[in-house]
Protein backbone atom coordinates (compact mmCIF):
# COMPACT_ATOMS: atom_id res chain seq x y z
CA UNK A 1 0.00 0.00 0.00
CA UNK A 2 1.43 3.16 -1.02
CA UNK A 3 2.24 6.00 1.28
CA UNK A 4 -0.15 8.48 -0.41
CA UNK A 5 -2.97 6.11 -0.03
CA UNK A 6 -2.45 5.83 3.67
CA UNK A 7 -2.82 9.62 4.20
CA UNK A 8 -6.51 10.54 4.81
CA UNK A 9 -8.06 13.96 5.02
CA UNK A 10 -9.55 14.84 8.50
CA UNK A 11 -12.94 16.60 8.42
CA UNK A 12 -12.74 17.44 12.07
CA UNK A 13 -9.76 19.65 11.81
CA UNK A 14 -11.40 21.87 9.18
CA UNK A 15 -14.64 22.29 11.09
CA UNK A 16 -12.84 23.21 14.26
CA UNK A 17 -10.98 26.00 12.58
CA UNK A 18 -14.21 27.37 11.12
CA UNK A 19 -15.85 27.34 14.52
CA UNK A 20 -12.96 29.10 16.12
CA UNK A 21 -12.91 31.76 13.40
CA UNK A 22 -16.57 32.40 13.82
CA UNK A 23 -16.20 32.64 17.57
CA UNK A 24 -13.41 35.16 17.31
CA UNK A 25 -15.44 37.18 14.81
CA UNK A 26 -18.46 37.23 17.08
CA UNK A 27 -16.34 38.33 20.03
CA UNK A 28 -14.84 41.12 17.98
CA UNK A 29 -18.29 42.23 16.83
CA UNK A 30 -19.63 42.14 20.39
CA UNK A 31 -16.68 44.20 21.57
CA UNK A 32 -17.36 46.80 18.91
CA UNK A 33 -21.04 47.00 19.79
CA UNK A 34 -20.35 47.38 23.49
CA UNK A 35 -17.73 50.03 22.89
CA UNK A 36 -20.15 52.09 20.71
CA UNK A 37 -22.88 51.99 23.41
CA UNK A 38 -20.42 53.16 26.04
CA UNK A 39 -19.32 56.09 23.87
CA UNK A 40 -22.93 57.22 23.33
CA UNK A 41 -23.71 57.05 27.07
CA UNK A 42 -20.54 59.02 27.80
CA UNK A 43 -21.55 61.78 25.38
CA UNK A 44 -25.05 62.03 26.89
CA UNK A 45 -23.64 62.24 30.40
CA UNK A 46 -21.17 64.89 29.28
CA UNK A 47 -24.00 67.00 27.76
CA UNK A 48 -26.08 66.70 30.94
CA UNK A 49 -23.11 67.75 33.04
CA UNK A 50 -22.49 70.78 30.85
CA UNK A 51 -26.20 71.84 31.16
CA UNK A 52 -26.08 71.51 34.93
CA UNK A 53 -22.88 73.51 35.03
CA UNK A 54 -24.44 76.34 32.98
CA UNK A 55 -27.54 76.29 35.21
CA UNK A 56 -25.42 76.50 38.33
CA UNK A 57 -23.41 79.35 36.84
CA UNK A 58 -26.66 81.28 36.08
CA UNK A 59 -27.88 80.69 39.64
CA UNK A 60 -24.56 81.94 40.97
CA UNK A 61 -24.79 85.09 38.83
CA UNK A 62 -28.36 85.82 40.01
CA UNK A 63 -27.34 85.18 43.59
CA UNK A 64 -24.45 87.63 43.29
CA UNK A 65 -26.79 90.30 41.88
CA UNK A 66 -29.27 89.74 44.71
CA UNK A 67 -26.43 89.94 47.18
CA UNK A 68 -25.40 93.33 45.76
CA UNK A 69 -28.99 94.60 46.04
CA UNK A 70 -29.26 93.32 49.59
CA UNK A 71 -26.04 95.09 50.50
CA UNK A 72 -27.36 98.34 48.99
CA UNK A 73 -30.65 98.04 50.91
CA UNK A 74 -28.75 97.29 54.07
CA UNK A 75 -26.58 100.34 53.49
CA UNK A 76 -29.67 102.57 53.04
CA UNK A 77 -31.23 101.08 56.16
CA UNK A 78 -28.04 101.80 58.09
CA UNK A 79 -28.14 105.45 56.94
CA UNK A 80 -31.78 105.81 57.95
CA UNK A 81 -31.03 104.23 61.29
CA UNK A 82 -28.21 106.69 61.87
CA UNK A 83 -30.51 109.63 60.98
CA UNK A 84 -33.26 108.30 63.23
CA UNK A 85 -30.83 107.91 66.09
CA UNK A 86 -29.63 111.48 65.52
CA UNK A 87 -33.20 112.82 65.56
CA UNK A 88 -33.97 110.81 68.66
CA UNK A 89 -30.98 112.34 70.45
CA UNK A 90 -32.03 115.82 69.31
CA UNK A 91 -35.61 115.33 70.52
CA UNK A 92 -34.34 113.96 73.80
CA UNK A 93 -32.17 117.04 74.26
CA UNK A 94 -35.09 119.36 73.50
CA UNK A 95 -37.26 117.48 76.00
CA UNK A 96 -34.59 117.88 78.64
CA UNK A 97 -34.41 121.61 77.93
CA UNK A 98 -38.20 121.99 78.13
CA UNK A 99 -38.30 120.04 81.38
CA UNK A 100 -35.53 122.17 82.86
CA UNK A 101 -37.41 125.34 81.79
CA UNK A 102 -40.62 124.07 83.38
CA UNK A 103 -38.79 123.24 86.58
CA UNK A 104 -37.39 126.77 86.77
CA UNK A 105 -40.82 128.41 86.26
CA UNK A 106 -42.55 129.73 89.29
CA UNK A 107 -46.10 128.30 89.68
CA UNK A 108 -47.43 131.85 90.02
CA UNK A 109 -45.77 132.88 86.77
CA UNK A 110 -47.21 129.78 85.14
CA UNK A 111 -50.72 130.68 86.32
CA UNK A 112 -50.25 134.26 85.15
CA UNK A 113 -49.23 133.05 81.67
CA UNK A 114 -52.32 130.85 81.54
CA UNK A 115 -54.54 133.78 82.51
CA UNK A 116 -53.01 135.96 79.79
CA UNK A 117 -53.61 133.28 77.20
CA UNK A 118 -57.20 132.89 78.36
CA UNK A 119 -57.73 136.67 78.11
CA UNK A 120 -56.32 136.68 74.58
CA UNK A 121 -58.59 133.79 73.66
CA UNK A 122 -61.63 135.60 75.05
CA UNK A 123 -60.73 138.76 73.10
CA UNK A 124 -60.38 136.74 69.91
CA UNK A 125 -63.71 135.05 70.52
CA UNK A 126 -65.38 138.43 71.07
CA UNK A 127 -63.90 139.75 67.84
CA UNK A 128 -65.11 136.63 66.06
CA UNK A 129 -68.66 137.16 67.32
CA UNK A 130 -68.58 140.79 66.18
CA UNK A 131 -67.46 139.75 62.71
CA UNK A 132 -70.20 137.13 62.54
CA UNK A 133 -72.77 139.70 63.65
CA UNK A 134 -71.60 142.10 60.94
CA UNK A 135 -71.76 139.31 58.41
CA UNK A 136 -75.31 138.41 59.44
CA UNK A 137 -76.25 142.09 59.28
CA UNK A 138 -74.83 142.32 55.77
CA UNK A 139 -76.79 139.25 54.75
CA UNK A 140 -80.00 141.21 55.32
CA UNK A 141 -79.35 142.88 51.98
CA UNK A 142 -80.76 140.96 49.02
CA UNK A 143 -78.21 138.93 47.11
CA UNK A 144 -78.13 138.88 43.36
CA UNK A 145 -76.04 136.64 41.11
CA UNK A 146 -76.07 137.34 37.40
CA UNK A 147 -75.44 134.95 34.54
CA UNK A 148 -72.20 133.12 35.20
CA UNK A 149 -71.78 134.90 38.56
CA UNK A 150 -70.39 137.95 36.75
CA UNK A 151 -69.23 141.14 38.38
CA UNK A 152 -70.72 144.22 36.78
CA UNK A 153 -68.89 147.41 35.95
CA UNK A 154 -71.31 150.30 35.46
CA UNK A 155 -71.32 154.07 35.60
CA UNK A 156 -74.09 154.16 38.19
CA UNK A 157 -73.65 156.27 41.29
CA UNK A 158 -74.27 153.59 43.88
CA UNK A 159 -74.61 154.11 47.61
CA UNK A 160 -76.31 156.68 49.78
CA UNK A 161 -78.07 156.76 53.13
CA UNK A 162 -81.61 157.23 51.74
CA UNK A 163 -82.02 155.46 48.42
CA UNK A 164 -85.21 155.63 46.35
CA UNK A 165 -85.97 153.26 43.47
CA UNK A 166 -88.65 154.35 40.99
CA UNK A 167 -89.83 151.43 38.85
CA UNK A 168 -91.96 152.11 35.78
CA UNK A 169 -94.96 149.74 35.97
CA UNK A 170 -96.91 151.03 32.98
CA UNK A 171 -98.28 148.92 30.13
CA UNK A 172 -95.28 149.70 27.92
CA UNK A 173 -93.09 147.59 30.23
CA UNK A 174 -94.68 144.47 28.70
CA UNK A 175 -92.55 144.60 25.54
CA UNK A 176 -90.25 146.72 23.38
CA UNK A 177 -92.56 146.78 20.35
CA UNK A 178 -95.94 148.50 20.26
CA UNK A 179 -97.64 145.59 18.50
CA UNK A 180 -96.51 143.14 21.14
CA UNK A 181 -97.52 145.53 23.93
CA UNK A 182 -101.07 145.69 22.60
CA UNK A 183 -101.14 141.93 22.17
CA UNK A 184 -99.78 141.14 25.64
CA UNK A 185 -102.03 143.50 27.60
CA UNK A 186 -105.04 141.36 26.57
CA UNK A 187 -103.43 138.14 27.79
CA UNK A 188 -103.80 136.48 31.18
CA UNK A 189 -102.18 138.12 34.20
CA UNK A 190 -99.60 135.36 34.66
CA UNK A 191 -98.45 135.74 31.07
CA UNK A 192 -98.16 139.49 31.48
CA UNK A 193 -96.10 139.10 34.67
CA UNK A 194 -93.80 136.71 32.81
CA UNK A 195 -93.03 139.25 30.07
CA UNK A 196 -89.23 139.25 29.52
CA UNK A 197 -88.97 143.04 29.58
CA UNK A 198 -90.85 143.29 32.88
CA UNK A 199 -88.78 140.51 34.43
CA UNK A 200 -85.56 142.27 33.38
CA UNK A 201 -86.73 145.49 35.04
CA UNK A 202 -87.44 143.60 38.26
CA UNK A 203 -84.03 141.92 38.09
CA UNK A 204 -82.42 145.33 37.83
CA UNK A 205 -84.21 146.39 40.99
CA UNK A 206 -82.92 143.24 42.69
CA UNK A 207 -79.38 144.00 41.58
CA UNK A 208 -79.59 147.56 42.90
CA UNK A 209 -80.97 146.33 46.22
CA UNK A 210 -78.02 143.93 46.52
CA UNK A 211 -75.70 146.97 46.40
CA UNK A 212 -77.40 148.86 49.25
CA UNK A 213 -75.10 149.74 52.18
CA UNK A 214 -76.26 147.70 55.15
CA UNK A 215 -76.63 150.77 57.38
CA UNK A 216 -78.72 152.76 54.88
CA UNK A 217 -82.47 153.30 54.31
CA UNK A 218 -84.47 152.69 51.17
CA UNK A 219 -87.87 152.92 49.52
CA UNK A 220 -89.23 151.27 46.35
CA UNK A 221 -92.02 153.00 44.40
CA UNK A 222 -93.86 151.58 41.40
CA UNK A 223 -95.40 154.19 39.16
CA UNK A 224 -97.75 154.34 36.15
CA UNK A 225 -100.68 156.77 36.35
CA UNK A 226 -99.92 156.94 40.07
CA UNK A 227 -96.94 156.29 42.35
CA UNK A 228 -97.21 153.79 45.20
CA UNK A 229 -94.82 152.12 47.60
CA UNK A 230 -94.06 148.43 47.09
CA UNK A 231 -95.23 147.98 50.70
CA UNK A 232 -98.47 149.96 50.74
CA UNK A 233 -98.46 150.88 54.41
CA UNK A 234 -94.96 152.41 54.15
CA UNK A 235 -95.93 155.17 51.70
CA UNK A 236 -93.84 158.27 52.49
CA UNK A 237 -91.61 156.47 54.99
CA UNK A 238 -88.09 155.12 54.81
CA UNK A 239 -87.30 151.45 55.46
CA UNK A 240 -84.13 150.02 56.99
CA UNK A 241 -81.97 147.88 54.77
CA UNK A 242 -81.13 145.82 57.83
CA UNK A 243 -84.82 144.85 58.17
CA UNK A 244 -84.67 141.70 56.12
CA UNK A 245 -88.34 140.84 56.43
CA UNK A 246 -89.51 144.22 55.10
CA UNK A 247 -87.02 144.03 52.25
CA UNK A 248 -88.24 140.61 51.26
CA UNK A 249 -91.86 141.76 51.44
CA UNK A 250 -91.09 144.71 49.17
CA UNK A 251 -89.42 142.43 46.62
CA UNK A 252 -92.32 139.95 46.73
CA UNK A 253 -94.89 142.71 46.19
CA UNK A 254 -92.88 144.05 43.29
CA UNK A 255 -92.81 140.59 41.67
CA UNK A 256 -96.56 140.29 42.07
CA UNK A 257 -97.29 143.66 40.42
CA UNK A 258 -98.88 143.80 36.97
CA UNK A 259 -97.79 146.43 34.39
CA UNK A 260 -100.81 148.55 33.40
CA UNK A 261 -101.90 152.09 32.53
CA UNK A 262 -99.97 155.10 31.26
CA UNK A 263 -96.72 156.66 32.49
CA UNK A 264 -96.84 159.69 34.78
CA UNK A 265 -93.23 160.56 35.56
CA UNK A 266 -94.45 163.74 37.27
CA UNK A 267 -96.24 161.75 39.97
CA UNK A 268 -93.11 159.65 40.49
CA UNK A 269 -90.90 162.70 41.00
CA UNK A 270 -93.47 164.38 43.26
CA UNK A 271 -93.59 161.25 45.42
CA UNK A 272 -89.81 161.49 45.77
CA UNK A 273 -90.18 165.05 47.05
CA UNK A 274 -92.77 163.97 49.62
CA UNK A 275 -90.34 161.73 51.48
CA UNK A 276 -89.00 163.19 54.72
CA UNK A 277 -86.07 163.50 54.84
CA UNK A 278 -85.46 163.76 51.11
CA UNK A 279 -83.63 160.97 49.28
CA UNK A 280 -79.93 161.45 48.58
CA UNK A 281 -79.93 159.06 45.61
CA UNK A 282 -82.66 158.11 43.11
CA UNK A 283 -82.67 155.20 40.68
CA UNK A 284 -85.19 155.46 37.85
CA UNK A 285 -85.98 152.31 35.87
CA UNK A 286 -88.12 153.10 32.84
CA UNK A 287 -88.45 152.59 29.09
CA UNK A 288 -89.13 156.08 27.76
CA UNK A 289 -90.66 159.51 28.14
CA UNK A 290 -93.96 159.92 30.04
CA UNK A 291 -97.30 159.65 28.27
CA UNK A 292 -99.29 161.79 30.73
CA UNK A 293 -98.97 164.32 33.51
CA UNK A 294 -100.91 164.41 36.76
CA UNK A 295 -104.03 163.47 34.82
CA UNK A 296 -104.68 161.39 31.72
CA UNK A 297 -104.96 163.07 28.35
CA UNK A 298 -108.29 163.06 26.50
CA UNK A 299 -106.51 162.16 23.27
CA UNK A 300 -105.81 158.56 22.27
CA UNK A 301 -102.38 159.35 20.85
CA UNK A 302 -99.47 161.56 21.90
CA UNK A 303 -96.55 162.89 19.86
CA UNK A 304 -92.87 162.81 20.74
CA UNK A 305 -92.80 166.58 21.28
CA UNK A 306 -95.72 166.35 23.70
CA UNK A 307 -93.98 163.56 25.63
CA UNK A 308 -90.85 165.68 25.87
CA UNK A 309 -92.88 168.56 27.30
CA UNK A 310 -94.38 166.24 29.89
CA UNK A 311 -90.87 165.13 30.79
CA UNK A 312 -89.68 168.71 31.30
CA UNK A 313 -92.65 169.45 33.52
CA UNK A 314 -92.01 166.30 35.57
CA UNK A 315 -88.38 167.31 36.13
CA UNK A 316 -89.58 170.52 37.75
CA UNK A 317 -91.15 168.43 40.52
CA UNK A 318 -87.85 166.80 41.47
CA UNK A 319 -86.40 167.67 44.88
CA UNK A 320 -83.33 169.89 44.35
CA UNK A 321 -79.82 168.53 44.74
CA UNK A 322 -80.76 164.86 44.39
CA UNK A 323 -78.91 162.85 41.71
CA UNK A 324 -81.08 160.80 39.38
CA UNK A 325 -79.59 157.62 37.90
CA UNK A 326 -81.63 156.33 34.97
CA UNK A 327 -81.66 152.75 33.63
CA UNK A 328 -83.41 153.06 30.28
CA UNK A 329 -84.77 150.14 28.23
CA UNK A 330 -85.55 151.90 24.92
CA UNK A 331 -88.72 151.05 23.05
CA UNK A 332 -89.69 151.82 19.48
CA UNK A 333 -91.36 155.11 18.70
CA UNK A 334 -89.51 157.09 21.40
CA UNK A 335 -86.23 158.33 19.88
CA UNK A 336 -85.85 161.39 22.13
CA UNK A 337 -85.90 159.48 25.41
CA UNK A 338 -82.18 158.66 25.58
CA UNK A 339 -81.09 162.25 25.06
CA UNK A 340 -83.61 163.57 27.58
CA UNK A 341 -82.59 161.21 30.37
CA UNK A 342 -78.91 161.78 29.63
CA UNK A 343 -79.46 165.50 30.08
CA UNK A 344 -81.30 164.74 33.32
CA UNK A 345 -78.24 162.84 34.58
CA UNK A 346 -75.98 165.75 33.67
CA UNK A 347 -78.31 168.26 35.33
CA UNK A 348 -78.70 166.36 38.62
CA UNK A 349 -75.18 164.91 38.89
CA UNK A 350 -76.45 161.38 38.41
CA UNK A 351 -75.76 158.82 35.69
CA UNK A 352 -77.41 157.35 32.65
CA UNK A 353 -77.28 153.72 31.53
CA UNK A 354 -79.02 151.87 28.72
CA UNK A 355 -78.11 148.27 29.57
CA UNK A 356 -78.15 145.28 27.26
CA UNK A 357 -80.95 142.71 27.48
CA UNK A 358 -78.82 140.25 29.47
CA UNK A 359 -78.01 142.78 32.19
CA UNK A 360 -77.91 142.05 34.98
Amino acid sequence: MSRRSRRQTSNFSLAFLDVMSCGFGAAALLFLLLKHGIDESREQLQQQDESEVRLLEEEIRIGEENLVRARNVLSDADEELVEAQGLARQIEQELKQQRSMLETLDPEQWNEAIKQLQAQLAALEKEKQQLLAEQREGENVQKFVGMGDRQYLTGLRLGGQRILILLDASTSMLDERLVNIIRRRHMQDDIQRASPKWLRAQDRVSWLVSQFPKDSHYQIYLFNTDARAAIKKTQGNWLKVSDRDSLQEAMDNMRAALPAGGTSLERAFLSAGSLDPLPDNIFLITDGLPTQGLSASSQNTISGIERLELFKKAVQGLPPGVPVNTLLSPMEGDPMAAAAFWQLAQHTGGSFLSPSEDWP
